[in-house]
């Protein structure tokens, strides 16, 4: 059985590291490199990098960010945002990251999805799936969560995991950061559906919301902001929690 992982996610702004609810009140959360590497030491299994000003005068800057993480970290790392093409993807992984995280280029492209798998490997192409409940059914969201699509969340995965992504990162957009829990139902239908792993995300607010999500919600891996970066859920402590639970984790 493989372990659970636990990552830890830092949306950068201007260099440093920030966390909203619900994809607003945005609050700053500390200098991006150092904490990546307390998260590191604290036996974190991976780590998640997301540009949330990705206009193009401030992508050189993140870039210079990842070669500082690379080198600083020895654990792997996703970064995201902005990402619209090869090129892209082809200087953050010249950086240094291990795997990148594309949302709004994906739904506008899907094609991009399999040019990144042919070009890079699946291993390395993670699509992000911002998603909100709706009267009519799970809906993509894009663009930070401000734009609604048409697209239905499950149909989506399906489509994006047949063009070769081979990971899903799920972010419920009803649960981010109001720390109520993951939203289990969504989660679990990804992963009994889909062959590749899902990485929850939105709502950690207990320990006890990692176990459900591991056990109830089927999740490969937890993802989460605002309980790391503000000492809410050491890292260490929450591992020990979920051994004691029967969760597979690293320690």
């Amino acid at each position: 059985m493989l372990a659970k992982r636990i990552i830890p996610c830092l949306d950068v702004r201007n260099g440093r590291t920030v966390k909203g609810v619900n994809f607003v009140n945005i609050r700053e959360a500390g200098d991006p490199v150092e904490l990546g590497a307390a998260y590191a030491a604290q036996g974190a299994d991976e780590l998640v990098y997301l540009d949330i000003t990705a206009s193009v005068e401030k992508r050189r800057t993140f870039v210079e960010l990842v070669e500082k993480v690379a080198r600083t970290l020895n654990i792997p790392f996703t970064v995201g945002g902005g990402i619209s093409n090869e090129d892209d993807v082809a200087r953050l992984l010249d950086a240094g990251a291990d795997k990148i995280s594309i949302n709004t280029a994906a739904v506008d492209n899907p094609e991009l999805v399999e040019k990144l798998a042919l070009r890079f490997g699946s291993q390395c192409v993670v699509v992000a799936i911002d998603t909100k409940y709706l009267k009519h059914g799970d809906i993509v969201y894009i663009h930070g969560g401000r734009t609604p699509t048409k697209r239905i969340t499950q149909d989506w995965a399906r489509e994006v995991v047949e063009r070769g992504a081979g990971e899903i990162l799920l972010t419920s957009m009803d649960h981010d950061g109001t720390k109520n829990g993951f939203a289990l139902r969504i989660t679990r239908e990804l992963s009994e559906s889909l062959p590749v792993p899902i990485i929850a995300s939105g709502g950690a607010g207990t320990r006890g919301h990692f176990v459900d999500v591991f056990k109830d919600g089927k999740a490969d891996a937890a993802l989460a902001a605002s309980v790391f970066h503000f000492g809410e859920i050491p890292i260490p402590e929450l591992k020990q929690y979920l051994k004691k639970k029967n969760v597979e984790v690293r320690l």
